[in-house]
């Protein structure tokens, strides 16, 4: 036998072989919009050439793809490396990883109607945008690079029988031997099988599919001649390759037919150096190899767009092109071993040409099979790249890659495809890169099974495949399988391939538009929600791990910005929500007026940049609406315990959104942004204009201040601690924390100075929340100020002390200030003893006593404090702005009993508060502090 080399250098066929026609046939013409449906759809149909049924669509390309050259050059490799003991092993191994991915591919093929893009279309509308993406990304480049290993696979094999080398002499001593080499030789040969290619591919899905038929006829043939030649041609020598020039190597070996001695000499394991790259073999690096010719998985699934069923075609053709290729290396690996001598497979790759009964014939099948490789890849490349440009994962940069023929053959795709595949042939020698065009694919197919496994896990209602032999652990299973052989392959390339796909992930996740596909990310996040909801046991709730769960009411989101923004740095990673009642009644309406609403609210919390949720309610007043809301705000474990109102006064509300500086908005249209400001408050938030000169619940509003003290009455009587907010209005938390930061604190009840106690519930709650503001990021560098009021005669160090020491016990760092006030509480006490006179004088009349006994069965503070003595303690807090704080924290007591007094009361609240700033007054009603480890 003459001399050669082999045809293909192992590595390259390590490129899995992965294609298919995809695309969506446009009906919708421009000419046809005047016509009847009934004729569009007839033009539609003699447009569209015919469908491909299963075996044509899904067994051929998936059976070329699985043998590609492996079948003819590499079983002998892995049998005389590895012994056919471990080779039946790799085998089920191999199979039984692929078999995994299957079952995944099957299973989400039979869950709906697929569309263009095969393995891109499955993951990007399982696992969203982002993911299928970079995965479709990596999927098109795998097949413009596989398309290339091919296309120079078919050179070289071209050039080993028919080149002539550039000292003249041949390379097999035959005649027929004319071709001249070299790399811009070699170039020009790949250039033309690569034309060949694209003129099948710009014609069509349906030449594509009878060229493979042709080319499927052949490999069949040349099997068959195969399987025959072990059975008819007798004892053989075979020489082998001429470049083993050692005098120690023998030059050839024998086909020996069916011997047993043949057979025990290749069951056990025998690793040698490999001839054509002179490294040492191992399992791991044959088991490699191997696993090559079991890949190409979804070259069926992958015609999903050319399909006349593709729920029906791709389970039954891939199982069916699995299990066939499977019994084929099973039955050759047998074979092999019981007819064919050691040396003889370790040092010739290419021995089947010898034993053959015509040595033409697997000539031929190399040739046929890695021309169709290339083929498939190509076609693949560009129905994947279609599919993407068609989803504008990547805006106008893909966008010619939409247009299609009449027939809806994306011929743009193609081109692009063609042009990066001639790109990649100008490198000459690919060897290198194959290994990570396996690997890539190998990531593709544990996507399709994470893919699977999050709709499994996700329990989707709609998640109902047809196909059922399949579960999670078989998902888990593919996606280990095909982990394991990426770092069995190369673990550098995996590492490289793996950082690649997760900066495509990044990149579209940031400069992509949103999708309307659905994202599996969010089912799988309801389902651990509510797991977890439900292991969140109310019962067991301790005071140790308390923390703030506020329902933040909000009239106008447009005046409340600075609250909003505010009140999230104040929640410690608990529950916000932001709370709204609209006024109506829904007998009267045609529908739920809030439903329009959600979009608005839901804008403003990703504009402001707060962890919020939005609950919105229909009432009949403002106190009913908020009733509501704290009865069903949350679930489970996770409800609201603080309530925070603005405070009820006079003060004008100014629109904040309107503000230049507060308009960032990122859901809104940069050609939007106008001088005009009618058209700066326009979408994106719909929300009511502010009614300037108008305050909340006055002027003819809902709300009045009988109600709006009801509100607070009614969440004292739920158990629910109360947040008044004033002068937030215009509070930039920007502004507030430039230059020393302070946060007063003021923990005592300054409107019963005849109880001046700083260790009720009410005032460590009121430490606490300062404490939460203080534990910030923004508001770390912020100095917690408490003032201490004092009288003068009373102990004031030992007051003092104690009140360190209650600091200490509590962890809190904050300076004490001391503050005299015996003025204003002489006031106090002058305006106290009048009206003991008055009450003495109406007792004796007995006009209220029944209404004295109840009013004392809660303390009220309205009859007993003045509002001298009010405005006293207002100039009293004002006087201590030597610096300025950022925002204070004062002790609100609770309603008072009698509901005719509430006017008197928020009275009360609005002179206590008048032009501090921005304050808090805050009614704690349960422990919230411990001093317990």
């Amino acid at each position: 036998m003459s001399e050669r080399t082999p045809l293909l250098h192992y590595r390259l066929s390590a490129s899995v072989n992965e294609s298919g026609d995809h695309r969506e046939t446009r009906t919708g013409k421009d000419e046809d919009e005047h016509r009847s449906p009934a004729t569009v759809r007839r033009r539609s149909a003699a447009k569209q050439p015919p469908k491909l049924n299963t075996f044509f669509g899904v067994v051929i390309p998936t059976l070329l793809s699985m043998f590609s050259v492996v079948v003819f050059l590499r079983v002998g490799f892995v049998v005389g490396q590895c012994g056919l003991y471990q080779t039946i092993a790799m085998l089920l191994v191999a199979y039984f990883i692929i078999s995994m991915t299957v079952l995944s591919v099957c299973a989400i093929s039979t869950n709906g109607a697929l569309d263009a893009g095969g393995a891109y279309y499955m993951i990007s509308r399982a696992l969203g945008p982002e993911f299928g993406g970079s995965i479709g990304i990596m999927f098109f480049l795998a097949n413009v690079c596989g398309s290339a290993l091919y296309v120079l696979g078919l050179v070289e094999a071209v050039l080993t029988t028919f080149g002539i080398p550039e000292d003249g002499s041949t390379l097999t001593g035959s005649k027929v031997a004319g071709l001249p080499m070299g790399y811009w030789w070699s170039l020009l040969y790949g250039t033309v099988i690569l034309l060949l290619c694209v003129f099948v591919c710009l014609i069509g899905a349906h030449i594509y599919a009878k060229a493979t038929f042709l080319i499927f006829i052949i490999v069949i043939v040349v099997l068959v001649t195969i399987f025959i030649s072990f059975f008819i041609v007798p004892f053989r020598t075979v020489l082998l390759p001429g470049h083993r020039n050692s005098s120690l190597t023998p030059t050839s070996a024998n086909f020996t037919g069916f011997k047993l001695d043949t057979l025990l000499g290749n069951v056990q394991a025998a690793y040698t150096v490999d001839y054509t790259t002179g490294t040492m073999m191992s399992f791991a690096t044959v088991f490699a190899v191997m696993f090559n010719g079991c890949t190409g998985i979804m070259a069926g699934s992958n015609m999903s767009g050319d399909l006349k069923n593709p729920s029906y075609s791709i389970p039954r053709g891939t199982i069916t092109a699995v299990i066939f290729t499977f019994i084929i290396y099973i039955l050759l690996s047998l074979l092999i071993s019981c007819t064919c001598d050691r040396i003889l497979l370790q040092q010739d790759y290419g021995f089947l040409t010898d034993i053959n009964v015509w040595h033409p014939f697997v000539t031929i099948g190399v040739y046929s099979s890695t021309l169709s490789a290339a083929m498939s890849n190509l076609i693949g490349a560009s129905r994947i790249l279609y599919a993407l440009a068609r989803d504008d994962l990547f805006g106008r940069f893909l966008s010619p890659a939409k247009h299609t023929s009449a027939s809806g053959n994306p011929w743009v795709s193609v081109l692009i495809s063609w042009f990066l595949v001639q790109l990649v042939l100008f490198s000459g020698k690919l060897n290198t890169i194959a290994s990570i065009v396996t690997i890539f694919f190998l990531l593709v197919y544990a996507a399709v099974d994470l893919a699977c496994l999050a709709l499994e896990w996700a329990s989707a209602p709609n998640f109902r495949p047809t196909f059922r032999y399949f579960t999670w652990h078989t998902c888990v299973l593919g996606i280990i399988g095909c982990a394991i052989m990426m770092f069995l392959i190369n673990a550098i390339y995996a590492s490289a391939s793996i950082a690649f796909m997760l900066l495509l992930l990044l990149l579209i996740h940031y400069l992509s538009p949103v999708s309307s596909w659905g994202c599996i990310s969010q089912a799988l996040i309801f389902h651990q929600v509510r797991k977890y909801l439900l292991m969140l046991d109310v019962r067991k709730d301790h005071v140790k791990f308390w923390r703030p769960q506020v329902l933040l009411m909000v009239s106008n989101p447009r005046c409340s910005v600075g609250l909003i923004t505010f009140v999230n740095d104040i929640k410690k990673s608990g529950l916000y929500v932001l709370g709204h009642v609209q006024l109506g009644d829904l007998d009267v309406l045609p529908s739920d007026p809030l439903q329009s609403q959600y979009d608005s609210w839901l804008s403003l919390v990703d504009h402001l940049n707060i962890k919020a949720f939005v609950n919105l309610t229909l009432a009949d007043s403002i106190r009913h609406g908020v009733q509501h809301l704290l009865f069903i705000s949350g679930l489970g474990g996770m409800r609201p315990n603080t309530l925070v109102l603005g405070f009820y006064d006079d003060i004008p509300p100014q629109d904040q959104l309107q503000d230049s500086t507060l308009s960032m908005c990122k859901f809104s249209d940069n050609n939007s942004q106008t001088d005009d400001p009618e058209d700066q408050s326009d979408p994106p938030f719909h929300f009511p204009p502010v009614r300037e000169g108008v305050s909340v619940g006055r002027g003819g509003k809902s709300l009045g201040p009988q109600e709006y003290v009801c509100i607070i009455a009614d969440a004292v009587k739920m158990l629910k601690n109360v947040a008044l907010a004033r002068y937030f209005g215009q509070f930039d938390r920007t502004n507030a924390l430039q230059g020393p930061v302070f946060v007063d604190v003021w923990p005592v009840n300054l409107l019963r100075p005849d109880s001046a106690a700083y260790v009720d519930t009410c005032s460590l709650f009121l430490l606490q929340l300062a404490c939460i503001l203080n534990m910030t990021k923004a508001w770390q560098k912020a100095k917690l100020r408490l003032f201490l009021c004092v009288e003068e005669g009373r102990s004031l160090k030992g007051t003092e002390q104690k009140l360190k020491h209650l600091l200490k016990d509590l962890r809190m760092k904050a300076e004490i200030c001391t503050v005299p006030w015996d003025a204003q509480v002489t006031l106090h006490w002058q305006r106290q003893a009048r009206s003991e006179k008055i009450e003495e004088l109406e007792s004796e009349e007995g006009e209220v006593e029944a209404d004295k006994v109840f009013a004392n069965s809660f303390p009220s503070n309205t009859t007993r404090v003045s509002d001298e003595y009010l405005q006293a303690v207002n100039k009293l807090i004002l006087d201590q702005e030597l610096r300025p704080p950022a925002v204070r924290f004062l002790y609100l007591p609770r309603p008072p009993a009698d509901t005719s007094r509430y006017h008197d009361y928020l009275h009360q609240l609005e002179l206590l508060t008048r032009n501090l700033g921005p304050t808090l007054l805050i009614h704690g009603v349960t422990p919230v502090i411990t001093t317990d480890l």
